[in-house]
């Protein structure tokens, strides 16, 4: 009988943890953490064997790690963020790299609008404020404030934007975005600089990865611009955000409110947060759906399968493996 292909694992992959054998049946795992060798002595052991990696965001492969596995051709990841993994050892080396893709995009999407639902109908704050018995005591709950007629800035018009965007649309809200550079096909509003795109929003959702380039992307001079009423929504990284900045414009009323799924040391969630009505928190968990972890095994599965049989894989990332031009 002719062997399954062959996966090396570095770590468990939790979102497939309670349906391995679907994947079993088709491959091969092997699993560096059951191993009792040191990682680089395992690795190097396997390294003639291993042409495909399966991780998952939480799951370091870094230049030391692919240097050991010179017959590496495929990374196969269960997250759309590609920050844990070293692109330039991949770029270097010829490695191809699949993600997520759009497997995660329509949850994270419903999560983002609900954040920001949640902190303009204060919700969450009026439910505290019923079960804690004020309602009676202190009379009527605050006003919140009506969705439609918004304008909300997107902060990465990706697949997950994009589907924020669908979403606000139908809402009633108008849409701007900033993204690495205007996208031809898009009629939205495009604006380069992030603070310009604050001060033309009454919110910002923020679906961008997070790389050198975006990291503290919102910092206190565009808390500022975006206004004492504006709302800044996260379902992208913690570290988007400069987190200690958008504390002190939230105490000192700069800011209107923030509904956050990730944060900048998770998962301690600084105690400041924790302390405002006006602050929406969420434990990382916008993409965890029974239907978004079915998309992404079926997806996992695709990719593996196309790379085994050399065809194309499903989700491959491009633009990051890109060898930049010379300026």
């Amino acid at each position: 009988m002719e062997k399954l292909p062959m996966v090396l694992q570095l770590r468990p992959v939790p979102s497939i943890a309670s349906v391995e054998d679907r994947f079993l049946k088709k491959f091969r795992f092997l699993k560096a953490w059951e191993s009792s060798m040191p990682l680089d002595l395992f690795l190097t052991t396997h390294a003639q064997s291993v042409r495909a990696l399966l991780c998952s965001g939480d799951t370091p492969v870094t230049a030391d790690a692919l240097r050991c596995l010179p017959s590496l051709q495929c990374i196969v990841t269960a997250s759309a963020g590609l920050n844990h993994i070293d692109l330039a050892e991949c770029r270097r080396r010829g490695v191809s790299i699949a993600n997520s893709g759009d497997a995660f995009s329509e949850d994270i999407a419903e999560c983002a609008v609900a954040l920001y639902f949640d902190v303009l109908r204060r919700i969450s704050a009026a439910d505290r404020y019923v079960r804690q018995g004020l309602w009676p005591k202190k009379g009527a709950y605050p006003l919140g404030s009506r969705l439609a007629g918004k304008r909300v800035g997107i902060v990465g018009l990706g697949h997950i934007g994009s589907e924020v965007a669908k979403r606000l649309v139908a809402l009633g809200c108008s849409v701007s975005y900033n993204s690495r550079e205007k996208k031809s096909s898009i009629e939205f509003p495009y604006y380069s600089d992030v603070r310009e795109l604050a001060a033309n929003s009454d919110a910002l959702i923020l679906c961008c990865a997070w790389t050198k380039e975006t990291h503290h992307i919102i910092n206190r001079d565009v808390l500022l611009a975006l206004g004492k009423k504006g709302v800044i929504i996260n379902v992208g990284r913690g570290a988007l955000i400069d987190e200690k900045e958008l504390i002190e414009c939230l105490m000192q009323g700069e800011t209107g409110g923030a509904g956050l799924d990730v944060f900048e040391n998770e998962p301690n969630v600084p105690k400041e947060l924790c302390a405002l009505d006006n602050v929406v928190l969420s434990p990382h968990r916008a993409v965890s759906t029974p239907e978004s972890y079915l998309s992404l095994q079926d997806l996992l599965i695709a990719n593996l399968e196309a790379f085994f049989t050399n065809k194309p894989l499903v989700s491959e990332v491009k633009d990051e493996l890109r060898i930049p031009s010379k300026m």
